[in-house]
């Protein structure tokens, strides 16, 4: 175990990658004004400050977990997304809420109503939703995490407040 790292054990590995992601992304929120904090750069890429490490779950039988999002004051139109970020996980239940990255392009699907994972490659950004999804991890078998720096969103550290591109 690491400086600063909780050892995650819940008997489940999607359960306990969610929880460190979780853990990662608190650290960085919770970092306050300090511009030296050992936190700063942890989720920085490309020198932009980033909060979120995507993530994509697959279930049992290997298909890509997806949600659709949408209809809400921000986001009127529907989207389907395969694109995660936690915000809140109890680590005795396994049960999460996610939040729906909203990819840039669409996510097509096959004729037996399953993602095509060849549409993931024309995907380039993902933007931060209030659409959010609970989920029990115990019924993922599999998680990908995702470059931070896919997801398109800024902070103004002025006023400390999320800004969506959309």
């Amino acid at each position: 175990m690491s400086c600063g790292r909780k050892d995650f054990d819940t008997g489940n590995c999607v359960c306990d990658a969610v929880l460190a992601i979780s853990e990662a992304q608190d650290a960085v929120e919770k970092k306050g004004s300090c511009a030296n904090s050992c936190f700063t750069n942890l989720l920085k890429p490309n020198g932009r400050f980033n909060d979120t490490i995507p993530f994509m779950l697959k279930g049992k039988t290997g298909e890509l977990f997806w949600a659709t999002g949408g209809l809400t004051a921000d986001f009127p139109d529907v989207f389907e997304t395969v694109f995660f970020r936690v915000e809140n996980i109890c680590e005795k239940s396994c049960c999460a809420t996610l939040s729906l990255l909203r990819p840039t392009g669409d996510i097509l699907f096959t004729q037996s109503c399953c993602v095509d994972p060849t549409s993931l490659s024309d995907v380039v950004s993902l933007e931060r939703t209030n659409c959010c999804i609970e989920v029990d991890l115990s019924c993922f078998c599999a998680i990908q995490c995702l470059d931070p720096g896919l997801v398109d969103n800024y902070r103004d550290n002025s006023t400390s407040t999320w800004h969506l591109r959309y």
